[in-house]
């Protein structure tokens, strides 16, 4: 058994410690906010925090992760910033068809509680490793400027 600090209460999953952390999520736990979208780490669908940082949980086995604190797209809301970032992405109607949308809003979240007041280089360099396939980055840049500008009043 290994016990993961998710979403900030302790879980017990009977996995292999080389088991991507998606797949904890996902199957072992049943948290499917974290998209499986290339499984190689190059799209960003799979992003959690991990101390705070974001992460690609679809190449970072559960092993890596014990004794961290591992937050999911599922409680983001429950960061200021992070239901700043969720609210800007609805103001702004974000999401067209919506998939890649939870590792968005995890990487704008991180950017932002490190960052209060980016620049598009800034935005560009936190966002490159998601990839949208609908073409949504204006508006995911709008939301994210939206989120910086509340938070510079």
């Amino acid at each position: 058994m290994i016990s993961l600090n998710i979403n900030g209460a302790m879980r017990q999953i009977d996995l292999p410690g080389d088991t991507p952390l998606l797949w904890a999520l996902r199957d072992g736990l049943g948290l499917t906010g974290a998209k499986y979208g290339c499984g190689i780490a190059l799209c960003g669908a799979c992003t959690v925090h991990v101390d705070g940082e974001p992460l690609l949980a679809c190449v970072t086995p559960i092993a890596d992760v014990v004794g961290k604190r591992i937050v999911t797209i599922e409680a983001i809301d429950q960061d200021p910033t992070g239901q700043k970032v969720q609210t800007a992405w609805l103001n702004l109607d974000v999401p067209q068809c919506g998939y890649c949308q939870p590792g968005q809003i995890m990487a704008a979240t991180a950017l932002l509680k490190h960052n209060q007041a980016p620049t598009d280089a800034d935005i560009d360099k936190a966002m490159s490793r998601n990839i949208c396939r609908c073409g949504t980055y204006p508006r995911i840049r709008a939301a994210i400027k939206q989120v910086a500008t509340e938070v510079k009043s």
